[in-house]
């Protein structure tokens, strides 16, 4: 298969690399932005296999491309590929390279994801909070952590149902991160004024995510990581209990304007227009 794509002098192009990657919308996200701000470019997907990768990162630039966004299985993989900065080292996954000058550069944006998705539904979301539950240890999980402990809370439970990957997760991050196992899930929510999925429950495909909100006080926000479906069985449940939520869809949203910003210069702005778009491709069947 031919890689890379021809640019402009003046312009630049970006990728997401993954295997697979044809299920993700970056492409629609990069483009709309492409074409609002006037940028002689374009993004595209590249399938890169584990085999290729190293030599896919290696020549990046050969193939025309100013920078990369990486999903599954390659965050972590990438880290030793690049030159990783703070976050993603904490993190211990990266989501987005950029070339400056002759060094490829690596950051995780999950962690903004998290954070301006959260902000953008539930305003105020942070004010107070003490207590979190995560369910999931992955790497989504690592970047929801840490974008918790930037903004103070003290309490951040991680249950997840292998007890020793949550184990390691709260190692990783301290004493504020706390492992907890599937079964002790429901006596954790009481008093927690924030619940977040990280896990592929819930997801089109995937095995429904069972979970009693009961014991969740009135005031909590419960968020979503996944986004197909946009409104997941958690999230409705929540509704029906008149909680504050956020979808998986913001997240998804917001992560991406760093590394656009990084590539081309100019910061995007997640606007109503480009949600709708998005919500749009969601209901659409793979190509």
């Amino acid at each position: 298969m031919k890689r890379g794509i021809k640019i402009d002098k003046h312009g630049g192009n970006a990728c997401i690399m993954g295997w697979p990657v044809q299920h993700s919308r970056s492409p629609l996200i990069h483009n709309y932005w492409i074409g609002r701000y006037g940028i002689v470019g374009g993004y595209c997907r590249e399938a890169v296999a584990p085999e290729q990768l190293a030599e896919f990162v290696a020549k990046l630039a050969d193939l025309g491309y100013v920078g990369a966004n990486v999903t599954l299985p390659h965050k972590k993989a990438v880290l030793s590929l690049t030159e990783p900065d703070n976050r993603a080292r904490a993190v211990g996954a990266a989501n987005t390279l950029w070339l400056d000058g002759t060094h490829l550069r690596s950051t995780n944006t999950d962690v903004e994801g998290f954070l301006g998705g959260l902000d953008a539904a539930v305003p105020g979301w942070d004010k107070g909070l003490e207590k979190a539950v995560i369910l999931g240890a992955g790497g989504a999980a690592n970047a929801v952590v840490f974008g918790l402990i930037e903004r103070g809370v003290e309490r951040i439970h991680v249950v997840n149902r292998t007890f020793e990957r949550a184990e390691a997760l709260a190692k990783r991050f301290g004493p504020r991160t706390r492992p907890g196992r599937w079964a002790e899930m429901t006596g954790l929510f009481t008093g927690a004024e924030l619940l977040i999925n990280t896990t592929n429950l819930g997801m089109q495909g995937q095995p429904p995510l069972e979970v009693n909100l009961k014991p969740l006080p009135d005031s909590a926000v419960v968020v979503d990581a996944v986004y197909a479906p946009l409104e997941t069985a958690l999230l409705a449940t929540a509704k029906r209990r008149q909680l504050r939520i956020a979808d998986g869809l913001g997240m998804l949203l917001h992560q991406a304007v760093r590394g656009f910003s990084l590539w081309f210069g100019v910061k995007p702005d997640v606007t109503p227009e480009l949600r709708v778009l998005v919500e749009a491709d969601l209901v659409k069947p793979l190509e």
